[in-house]
């Protein structure tokens, strides 16, 4: 169910230095930096930390929901503008996570990033 999983931090390098120390006994490394944004996993990148917004500003956290085929990435974004979500990031390919990755991106009501992603191709 869950693809993967974003948080957001205050201080990007001390988060840096704590996740790359308790993650690795549990097999898990930095794998992917873009700028401030560090992916970290086993295989795959499935745990993302980012730089928190304003200080006043409640953290958003990311959620990534797998879905089974890129249609039900379309049913997922189409359920939540009929729901009234804010639209992110309508359904498109993403390549630069990888040339399959096919993901749609809305606001829930609490303000959270929240994801459904379809990594089979077409």
């Amino acid at each position: 169910m869950i693809d993967h999983l974003g948080i957001q931090v205050r201080d990007v390098p001390t988060s840096r230095a704590f996740y790359d120390t308790v993650l690795a006994p549990l097999g898990a490394r930095r794998m992917l930096e873009y700028g401030d944004v560090l992916g970290y996993g086993v295989e795959t990148p499935d745990f993302w930390l980012s730089p928190a917004g304003s200080p006043d500003a409640v953290p958003e956290a990311h959620i990534a929901f797998t879905a089974p085929s890129r249609a039900a990435v379309q049913a997922f974004h189409d359920a939540a503008v009929a729901a009234g979500a804010e639209v992110l990031h309508a359904p498109r390919i993403w390549p630069e996570y990888h040339p399959t990755y096919f993901g749609a991106f809305v606001r829930d009501p609490d303000g959270h990033n929240v994801e459904a992603v379809c990594h089979a191709p077409e």
